[in-house]
């Protein structure tokens, strides 16, 4: 049988520089044309694309120009926002949620008699260092 060749061995049969050229340009070319754009690069390296320019704010209407939303708009705005929030959470089924009560008070217990047996433990001591009062 013939062995699997590993990435990064050569035995002189090589393909086409897949990584070298995208369509016909090569990675030299392409760092060429962003090195010569007028474009700013960020610390990552990559080139950003001017944004276009917003429409002037004469055109514009904002929230200022007309009236204001009431107390009652708002909160109903946020009720409505909160119910299509929750209808995006997964819930988890009953047998995970029985499963994930079960881990919680589990861990509480035994964080609680961690808890116990170190102030027992501190308290006597403290009453051996100072000595008993009775």
């Amino acid at each position: 049988m013939a062995e699997k060749k590993r990435r990064g061995e050569d035995d002189g049969d090589e393909r086409l520089n897949d990584d070298a050229t995208v369509d016909g340009v090569a990675d030299d070319d392409v760092a060429d044309d962003a090195a010569d754009a007028d474009e700013p690069v960020s610390r990552g390296g990559t080139a950003t694309r001017k944004r276009a320019h917003a429409e002037p704010a004469e055109g514009r209407k904002t929230r200022k120009d007309t009236e204001r939303i009431g107390l009652f708009a708002r909160i109903a705005r946020f009720f409505r926002e909160v119910v299509a929030e929750l209808r995006k959470v997964i819930w988890p089924t009953r047998k995970e949620l029985l499963t994930y009560t079960a881990v919680v008070v589990t861990f509480v217990a035994v964080m609680l008699a961690i808890v116990a047996v170190l102030d027992y433990g501190f308290a006597k001591a403290v009453l051996w260092v100072f000595g008993n009062p009775s």
